[in-house]
């Protein structure tokens, strides 16, 4: 093994800013967002040689972050090209990086910790996470009193480096809008007992079928864009397609007229698979997203809504169907067939409710075959979008809780004119490593895009599969 210069890397405090704290990055922060060493304003980062060997690692393989660890090593290297050694290790100002608050001033330094002595290590094993561990720990010793923050998303290493006594280790939350999930914005708003009751001044306007109420922002709730109001009576239900100053601009929907609203044979079982409903044909909506838990209808609402917008109105072209696949960028060459045929296994979903639209035609097989084609339906591997343009197309992402804030833009970011995606996921059903329904993507988007009047969410409660599915949703 070389041997390392292991030079002290910047001061007990920063030149810059006295109080400012140094944070260690674990090589997931970067594969979770590529730039997050520009995000923490006016504090140092660092960065241990074992995590660019990681990074080195991930950028040539087959992994579905491939590409971060890409755009992660060229953002840093673009600010160290012309650093010395010895500059690197004490560490290159960030400022002009960014724009605002949250632009980052302080440092980037590289940490040799390839060369540390023996006694100065905790954990004598070479695994990259003690690795990783033992510089916040020989950094925390050598800096006292200064701040030495471990940040990493791996449970098990913060775990571990607490353990090993290093005294600050954190997640990284920069892409945390949400302090609690029950925060997370529901797509409507309840109002206890009848609306009309609530209402204390009401201009109402009638243009043929609609009716546009202007009423007061209710101070117990703070409203968006696309919004539902309901109530417990089942007597009103409107949605806010506009806001000015103090008043609030609500389309009169009908509580029984939008129970009524059907979709390739498929009428609403409840309320919120109603408004679910009315914001996926709604062809002014161009993102909805649907969250809930495990079959309260949110992917069969989906495809539903997408036939009847492809087949019987000719308002789009295609149906292109698409999921998260953790493991798809190491398993999916191994399948036979074409790509469609790969992602089979993946999206036996979108099939399963294809085969519930039309479980009472003579010929199930023959009528899913039919409509697969006359839809024009496409099964794509999320890896295979980046690139893409996507035009005049219904986009169904499905299992969308996987996927990260970064990755979820890529996505949205293909889609052109015409075309409308919807994004369905589970926040309680996350199979990524270093997600939770705080940090994931879908998370994120829901908070973003709240105020935009092109989007939707909405949030389905019941569930709808069987009574078996419903209690164990409930109760396991």
């Amino acid at each position: 093994m070389p041997e390392y210069q292991t030079a002290m890397p910047l001061s007990v405090s920063s030149s810059e800013s006295p109080s400012s704290k140094l944070f260690v990055l674990d090589t997931n922060i970067l594969l979770h967002e590529p730039f997050a060493f520009m995000s923490f304003k006016e504090h140092d980062v660092l960065v241990p040689m074992t995590v660019l060997e990681e990074l080195d690692h991930i950028k040539d393989s087959k992994k579905d972050v491939a590409r971060d660890a890409r755009v992660s090593i060229r953002a840093m290297e673009d600010l160290l090209h012309d650093a010395s050694p010895e500059q690197m290790l004490e560490g290159v100002s960030m400022k002009g990086l960014g724009s605002g608050d949250s632009a980052p001033s302080g440092r980037l330094s590289i940490f040799a910790d390839l060369g540390m002595a023996q006694q100065e290590q905790a954990f004598t094993s070479n695994e990259n996470d003690n690795r990783i561990i033992n510089v916040a720990l020989h950094l925390q010793a050598k800096l006292a009193p200064r701040e030495v923050v471990l940040v990493t998303k791996d449970i098990n290493m913060r775990l571990k480096a607490k353990g090993a006594g290093q005294t600050l280790v954190q997640d990284y939350r920069n892409d945390q809008l949400i302090s609690d999930i029950k925060f997370l914005t529901r797509g409507y708003y309840e109002y206890s007992g009848n609306f009309w009751d609530t209402v204390k001044t009401v201009e109402s306007v009638t243009e043929g079928r609609d009716t546009v109420h202007t009423i007061q922002k209710d101070l117990n709730h703070e409203p968006y864009i696309n919004e539902f109001l309901i109530d417990e009576a089942k007597s009103f239900a409107g949605i806010i397609e506009g806001m000015t100053g103090d008043s609030l601009e609500v389309l009169d929907l009908g509580y029984e007229r939008l129970m009524s609203r059907r979709a390739w044979g498929i009428t609403p079982k409840n309320i919120g698979q109603a408004m679910a409903l009315h914001t996926l044909l709604d062809p002014h909506i161009d993102l909805v997203v649907l969250t809930g838990p495990a079959g309260s209808g949110k992917t069969l609402l989906a495809l539903a809504a997408a036939l009847e917008m492809v087949v019987e109105s000719n308002m789009y072209d295609k149906i292109i169907v698409t999921r998260s696949t953790p493991e798809i960028a190491e398993s999916i060459g191994f399948l036979p067939g074409t790509e469609e045929e790969k992602m089979a296994p993946w999206l036996a979903a979108i099939t399963d409710s294809l085969e519930v639209l039309h479980k009472n035609d003579e010929n199930t097989k023959g009528s899913m075959s039919y409509i697969m084609e006359k839809a024009n339906i496409q099964f794509k591997s999320v890896n295979f979008m980046r690139g893409r343009s996507l035009q005049n197309a219904i986009v169904i992402l499905d299992e969308s809780q996987n996927l990260t804030a970064s990755q979820l833009k890529t996505i949205i970011t293909r889609c052109g004119e015409g075309t409308k995606l919807i994004c369905a996921g589970n926040l309680s059903q996350i199979d990524s490593n270093y997600l939770n329904a705080l940090t994931s993507g879908l998370t994120y988007i829901v908070e973003k895009f709240k105020n935009f009047s092109g989007s939707a969410t909405i949030s389905l409660d019941g569930v709808v599969r069987s009574r078996l599915a419903e209690f164990a949703e409930k109760e396991l």
